[in-house]
């Protein structure tokens, strides 16, 4: 199961954007709330809808989220949507890679706060062949769920969709991420000081706010 809150720009009526949030592991939908990431939407006057998805442990581990990921995209859809945006957290983050990398095309972009990026062992091996761009993931197992997330990464870096990243400097994953933001271009890649914690977290959603969402609004 997945528990989903939905925060609307307006009353009674989609927005023609939507971005789909997904949490870090062990927190809530709520905690989006607290954060104060449905304020700073709010603070921005965004024609933007929020839908804040809370993964149940079962759904992550079967992965049976990411139907419950693409249903969500599909309703934006019926719902008059144009413009989907998938988001997270650390784990979340990684959760809406493995959607991105079933339906690269079905969405506007992708949000990625702090990820999760899987394994030392697969970071090890992408930084020895050279970074994303050289490495060669080679035939991939079904069940490699690493392996195609970074190939999907290494074939999408530059869209689409276009990949925003948000990280902390101090962020205890920060050699991981390294390896992920030398991939992407500049202009992708937003640091902020601070480690893996929702402050740190909820700047990073301003900068994602400001420069993907507001300047196309009104």
């Amino acid at each position: 199961m997945t528990r989903v809150l939905c925060e609307r720009a307006r009353t009674g009526a989609a927005a023609r954007r939507r971005v789909l949030l997904l949490p870090p592991a062990y927190a809530h939908a709520e905690d989006f709330l607290s954060a104060g990431f449905v304020a700073a939407v709010r603070e921005r006057a965004l024609d933007l809808d929020l839908v804040l998805i809370e993964p149940k442990f079962e759904s992550v581990t079967d992965r049976a989220v990411l139907d419950a990921l693409d249903a969500l995209i599909g309703a934006a859809r019926g719902e008059g949507c144009t413009e989907v945006w998938l988001g997270g957290i650390s784990l979340g983050a990684w959760l809406a890679l493995g959607c991105a990398e079933r339906r690269p095309r079905a969405l506007e972009g992708l949000c990625l706060i702090a990820p999760y990026l899987g394994s030392h062992l697969i970071t090890a091996e992408i930084e020895r062949a050279g970074g994303v761009a050289a490495w060669e993931p080679g035939a991939i197992a079904a069940e490699d769920e690493e392996r195609r997330i970074w190939r999907f990464l290494k074939d999408h870096a530059h869209g689409p969709p276009p990949i925003h990243l948000g990280l902390g400097r101090e962020d205890r994953y920060r050699a991981r991420h390294e390896t992920l933001a030398r991939a992407l271009g500049a202009g992708q890649v937003a640091w902020v000081p601070g480690g893996h914690e929702w402050p740190v977290w909820r700047r990073l959603w301003e900068d994602f706010l400001d420069v993907r969402i507001a300047p196309r609004s009104g």
